[in-house]
């Protein structure tokens, strides 16, 4: 039997410029800037059934990628389910935000709330410590 694959039947991991607390992604285009256009990823951010983000926490510049309200283009609206950073992991559900799940290597719970951008719980899992 063949398996035919569909966005929906696949889990889509994507990188983010922006990732807001109520799942709102924003990773194609910075507005004033040139882009190439944003292919297939709206598609595949919007139908797949599970979106998982792959960012670094913060920008070069040192602000946070995630953040409480996107400011640039959406890709697609309330499609992240979680977000991974080098800091930390969130769960995001976009009727309760984000919760901090799990904090990465030696990073504190005081050093993720301070470079997001974002309200966030806590119910770390693990062996995570504070």
């Amino acid at each position: 039997m063949r398996r035919t694959w569909t966005a929906s039947s696949i889990r889509r991991q994507a990188t983010s410029l922006e990732v807001d607390g109520h799942g709102n992604l924003a990773n194609w285009t910075i507005p004033g800037r040139w882009s190439p256009g944003i292919g297939g990823g709206m598609e595949l951010a919007q139908k797949a059934r599970r979106v998982i983000v792959m960012t670094r926490h913060c920008d070069k510049s040192g602000r946070p990628k995630i953040v409480e309200r996107c400011r640039l283009p959406l890709t697609a609206p309330a499609c992240v389910s979680l977000i991974i950073t080098e800091l930390a992991v969130f769960s995001v559900k976009p009727d309760s935000g984000l919760t901090l799940v799990e904090l990465m290597g030696t990073a504190t719970v005081a050093e993720v709330h301070a470079r997001t951008g974002a309200p966030f719980g806590i119910e770390l899992t693990g062996g995570a410590a504070c």
